[in-house]
C-alpha cells in the first residue's frame, strides 16, 4: 500500500510539473500591431504685413512714403489727412488701403494707357469701335455690309456694276518668326537681381560716397552747378519738393518692378508730379541744397527699401 501510495504521489507530481512548462510556453502573436503615431508638424504661421504705421519724432508724410514706397497722395488719401503736414508723434497712419479705397481705386487707374478687355476663355476680343464715329454728331455706327478693296480687273468692274460683289478671300495668318534670347550682357555681374531693370547713371561725375546703409542710403556724386540731372529709368514722377529734410530739393520717379529712384540737393527741378518720363531725360539740375557742397545723392529703392546702386547701375 505504501509503494501504491508514493507512486500515485510522484504520478500527480509529474503531472502539475507538465501542466507548469506547458503553461510556460512561449506564445507567437501574429497578429499585426498599430504603427506608431506620427508626431504632430505644425507648420509656421506667418504674421500678416502691418497695416499701419507709428509716427515717430522727425518723420513727415513724405519721408513715411519715401521708406515705405508708397505715394504720399495715397497716404494722405488712405488716412483723410486734408493737411498732410499735420502728423503727430505716436499717430497710427494706414499705410495700404481700405477695401472702401480699394474699390475707388479700380477705376481710376494712374497714367496713360488704355485698358484692352480680353474673355476669360482666351479668344480674341472684338475690336473696339472707332471713336470718330461716335464723335460726328453721336450718329450710329454703320457696321454693314462693310465695304472691299480688290484689285482692278474687268471681271471684278462687271461684278460691282451689277451688284454682285465677289467673296473675299481671307489671307493667310502671318506667324512671326521666333525670336532668339540675346546672350547675357558679360559686364554685368553674375548676382544681378533678377527683377532688375535697365538704369542708367543720372550724372557725370567722380563718386564720392558708396552705399553704407544706414549711414548713406545710396551714393554721392560731385558735379557743378547746372549739370544736367537724368532720369536714370522711365517712370512716374511720384514726389518733388522739399519735405524730407536732409535731401534739399528733391525728386523721387517710380519704376516698373517695386523700383523707386531718389534725386536729391538738385539746384533746379524741371518736372512735375505725376509726369511720364523716359530714361535720360533732363529732370533737374544739380545743386547744392541742404548740402556742404555741390553733388547729386542718388539712391534705388526696392519696395521702399534701399539698396545698393552700384548692383543696377552699368559699370564705369
Amino acid at each position: 500500500m505504501m509503494r501504491i501510495a508514493i507512486a500515485a504521489v510522484a504520478l500527480l507530481l509529474a503531472a502539475s510539473g507538465c501542466m507548469t512548462q506547458k503553461a510556460k510556453a512561449p506564445v507567437d502573436d501574429r497578429r499585426p500591431t498599430a504603427a506608431a503615431p506620427k508626431p504632430l508638424v505644425v507648420e509656421p504661421v506667418l504674421a500678416p504685413p502691418p497695416a499701419t504705421y507709428t509716427v515717430k519724432r522727425g518723420d513727415t508724410i513724405y519721408s513715411i512714403a519715401l521708406e515705405l514706397g508708397i505715394d504720399h497722395r495715397d497716404l494722405a488719401r488712405w488716412n483723410k489727412l486734408d493737411d498732410p503736414t499735420k502728423i503727430k508723434v505716436g499717430q497710427a497712419l494706414r499705410i495700404v488701403p481700405s477695401e472702401e479705397d480699394s474699390a475707388v481705386q479700380i477705376g481710376a487707374a494712374r497714367g496713360p494707357g488704355t485698358l484692352e478687355a480680353r474673355p476669360l476663355d482666351g479668344t480674341a476680343a472684338p475690336a473696339a469701335p472707332a471713336a470718330s464715329a461716335q464723335a460726328k454728331g453721336g450718329a450710329a455706327m454703320k457696321t454693314s455690309p462693310q465695304a472691299l478693296r480688290l484689285p482692278y480687273s474687268e471681271q471684278n468692274l462687271a461684278q460691282l456694276s451689277k451688284g454682285d460683289a465677289p467673296v473675299a478671300t481671307p489671307k493667310p495668318a502671318v506667324v512671326p518668326a521666333a525670336i532668339e534670347p540675346r546672350p547675357a550682357d558679360p559686364a554685368k555681374p553674375a548676382e544681378r537681381d533678377p527683377e532688375a531693370i535697365d538704369f542708367i547713371w543720372p550724372v557725370r561725375g567722380r563718386l564720392l560716397s558708396g552705399f553704407a546703409e544706414p549711414n548713406n542710403k545710396g551714393v554721392d556724386i560731385s558735379g557743378k552747378i547746372g549739370d544736367p540731372v537724368v532720369a536714370a529709368a522711365q517712370g512716374r514722377v511720384m514726389y518733388v519738393g522739399t519735405g524730407i529734410r536732409g535731401y534739399g530739393k528733391l525728386i523721387v520717379i517710380k519704376h516698373d518692378n517695386g523700383f523707386n529712384s531718389v534725386y536729391a540737393h538738385n539746384r533746379e527741378i524741371l518736372v512735375k508730379e505725376g509726369q511720364n518720363v523716359t530714361r535720360g531725360q533732363k529732370i533737374a539740375e544739380l545743386g547744392d541744397s541742404d548740402a556742404d557742397a555741390p553733388k547729386l545723392h542718388f539712391e534705388i529703392r526696392k519696395s521702399g527699401k534701399p539698396v545698393d546702386p552700384l548692383r543696377y547701375l552699368p559699370p564705369g
